[in-house]
């Protein structure tokens, strides 16, 4: 057979096969490309046991080289200097690969810690158990107070970064162990009153608005949360719809405690208890939670100051990743 024709063969042969991993199990595809996107970041998995749960997390940017002279480094071998720490925390049906693109850009300069919160993507979810703003705030504490050379000695992490629910659970955190909190990033934050939108209104009515079932459910979905959705093609869109189905009722659950239930406006409670320096970051164009959240928390923080990014909706860190990692290094400096 020539050359040429049995690469041919054998290109289509793993096209072939490639298309049925894809229609048989989408999400061996999606893991792939979460795994591609972990070694771009240069992020490792790791799972922790604390707090009642098994934890997954994401770990980047661990170290970074010290900074000698000529003469010392060929003397003798400096040990790496310790990076800051940025603990990223994700929002409703959010996760730690959310994180990523960030990751990707932040890894030089600092060490990124992203769980997956208990009850979500790889953490353990417990039947029965409260998955609300409050209790997790609690093991988001322990899950800190667990990592080694994160806190204790050391102290807290240089940042703490919160996205919607995560900004209510870190917010609650940062209220009531402060010891635990330096600067806080609350981007596109829930747990306060804002203006009435479609998603706000949706939720006091009982629904879910971010529900998937099917691929034009999740292609909707996209569209409230991103001011210009991502391309999201087949078989991606298909795994991410088998995962968003699987945890509807979980889904419920949880928004009836956040959403409209004994959380939802605890944070706004507690505002003027938290001391840490504090980061507010939104899209213009958010469509769940709306921009006038902003005077809500400004009224009630110590000391805050606020980055507006145009053209962006509920994803700052995915939509405008360069702009994200920009504010965030000035607000640590």
């Amino acid at each position: 057979m020539p050359r040429g024709r049995g690469t041919l063969i054998a290109a289509l042969g793993l096209a072939a096969a490639t298309v049925g991993v894809a229609a048989w199990a989408p999400e061996l595809v999606l893991s792939a490309e979460f795994a591609r996107q972990r070694l771009a970041a240069g992020a490792q998995r790791f799972a922790l046991n604390v707090a009642g749960h098994r934890w997954s997390y994401l770990d980047a940017g661990r170290v970074k080289p010290a900074r000698t002279s000529a003469r010392r480094r060929n003397a003798l071998l400096v040990p790496p200097l310790p990076k800051p720490v940025i603990v990223l925390v994700h929002g409703f049906t959010g996760a730690k690969e959310n994180w990523l693109p960030l990751m990707r850009v932040l890894a030089p300069n600092y060490r990124l810690i992203a769980p997956d919160l208990p009850g979500w993507g790889d953490s353990e979810r417990l039947q029965d158990a409260d998955y609300g703003a409050t209790e997790q705030a609690e093991r988001l504490a322990i899950f800190l107070r667990a990592l080694p050379g994160i806190v204790g000695s050391d102290g807290p992490p240089a940042l703490l970064v919160g996205h919607s629910m995560g900004g209510q659970i870190v917010g609650l955190l940062a209220a009531r162990h402060p010891e635990l909190v330096d600067r806080l990033v609350l981007m596109s934050s829930s747990g306060v009153l804002f203006e009435e939108n479609e998603f706000g209104l949706s939720v006091l009515a009982g629904n879910n608005p971010f529900s998937v079932g099917n691929r034009a459910e999740l292609h909707r979905y996209l569209r409230i949360v991103f001011e210009k959705p991502p391309f999201v093609p087949w078989p991606f869109d298909e795994a991410m719809v088998h995962r968003r189905r699987e945890d509807a009722g979980f889904e419920q659950a949880v928004l009836d405690h956040i959403g409209r239930g004994p959380d939802a406006f605890t944070l706004q409670k507690e505002l003027a208890t938290i001391r840490a320096s504090v980061l507010l970051m939104w899209g213009r164009q958010d469509r769940v939670i709306d921009p006038s959240a902003i005077a809500v928390f400004e009224s009630g923080l110590a000391d805050c100051r606020t980055t507006l990014l145009n053209g962006c909706g509920h994803m700052p860190m995915m939509e405008r990743t360069i702009e994200t990692a920009t504010a965030l290094e000035d607000f640590l400096r």
